[in-house]
């Protein structure tokens, strides 16, 4: 199966030279360590920055400079800072070409629930639901079950909603999948892992069609 890292370099080859691109919090932070060489994207953090570079070296970190996340990032040379408002300025206004979300569970009609499990304290919902409803084009990258075994690829969610039918694609640790109007549509699987098995990982309705590639990183 795909580890963190691999998840977010597998998405990264989603990515077009000029786009603005929102990284959400966890995995998604990570895919700006994977820009294709010579490709030019600008990301975009909700907290106020337009030009996240990788993550520093250890050593050479700035506590002020950080994602929404509270992860320490580097600016790219021109990157700009600013209130958040402005920044939801950005977002509302849909001058964001791609967002990247991590997320709990996602529908087989595309809906994501990403901010909240009953009974259990949490800080607010952050700036997720404007991102899935301003955004044209979300990814999610997520695990494909819970630790337990549960399937996170559902009928319908269970958990409180961040959005209704929003979600375009997911990868996760299993397999790369699009959301349409019949459900997952299986386009790749992790090497080594087999189409049995992410049928069995899936509880909403999987599309398999065909021989399905192995992901290339």
């Amino acid at each position: 199966m795909l580890d963190r890292n691999q998840i977010a370099q597998r998405i990264s080859q989603e990515l077009q030279d000029g786009w603005y691109v929102n990284l959400g919090i966890g995995i998604p932070t990570l895919i700006a360590n994977f820009v294709p060489k010579g490709m030019n994207v600008v990301f975009q953090s909700e907290n106020g920055i337009l030009g996240m570079g990788p993550f520093p070296f250890e050593g050479e970190e700035d506590a002020d400079m950080i994602n929404a996340g509270k992860q320490t990032i580097t600016p790219l040379p021109g990157a700009s800072i600013f209130d958040s408002a402005t920044s939801f300025a950005m977002i509302r206004g849909q001058h964001i070409q791609l967002t990247v979300l991590g997320a709990m569970e996602v529908s087989e009609q595309g809906d994501i629930a990403n901010w909240k499990i009953p009974g259990k304290m949490v800080k607010g919902m952050g700036g997720a639901m404007d991102l899935v409803a301003s955004a044209d084009n979300i990814i999610v990258a997520m695990s494909h079950t819970s630790r337990s075994g549960k399937s996170k690829l559902l009928k319908s969610c269970t958990l409180p909603l961040t959005g209704v039918r929003c979600i375009k694609k997911i990868v996760t640790n299993m397999a790369v999948l699009d959301v349409t109007p019949d459900g997952f549509k299986l386009l790749e699987r992790a090497p080594g892992v087999s189409v049995k098995e992410i049928e069995a990982a899936t509880e909403g309705r999987l599309i398999v069609e065909g021989r399905i590639p192995v992901i290339k990183l």
